[in-house]
């Protein structure tokens, strides 16, 4: 079983910058693709970034390319996504999410997820 617990949402102005965290329980002996999801009210929920916890790779939906980083820390357990130079159009509830994998892959990180946090609201004003 894993939980994830996110922090770090908040209102900041276009321009700003938010990190968020996500603090996993999980088992040393297993491995996740770790990610950022988001979801605006009525929409569907995206992909944001994805790392693994195994092999480290990094995957980045193209609308936050060059501005969002995604980080693990092992010896915290926990995973970060720093966000800089925010727009209105990433105000959105933002779930930290984990799937069982020894690594992320570019065309599957976005599926699957078997966890999923409560999520942490970020809005950003223009």
């Amino acid at each position: 079983q894993v939980q994830l617990v996110e922090s770090g949402g908040g209102s900041v102005q276009a321009g700003g910058s938010l990190r968020l965290s996500c603090e996993v329980s999980r088992s040393v002996n297993i491995n996740y693709c770790m990610s950022w999801f988001r979801q605006e009210t009525g929409k569907k929920r995206e992909g944001v970034a994805a790392i693994g916890t195994g092999g480290g790779s990094t995957f980045y939906a193209d609308s936050v390319k060059g501005r969002f980083t995604i980080s693990y820390d092992n010896a915290k357990n926990s995973v970060y996504l720093q966000m800089d130079t925010l727009k209105p159009e990433d105000t959105a509830m933002y779930y930290c999410a984990a799937k069982v994998a020894h690594d992320c892959w570019p065309t599957s990180w976005s599926l699957g997820v078997n966890y999923w946090g409560q999520g942490t609201q970020v809005t950003v004003s223009s």
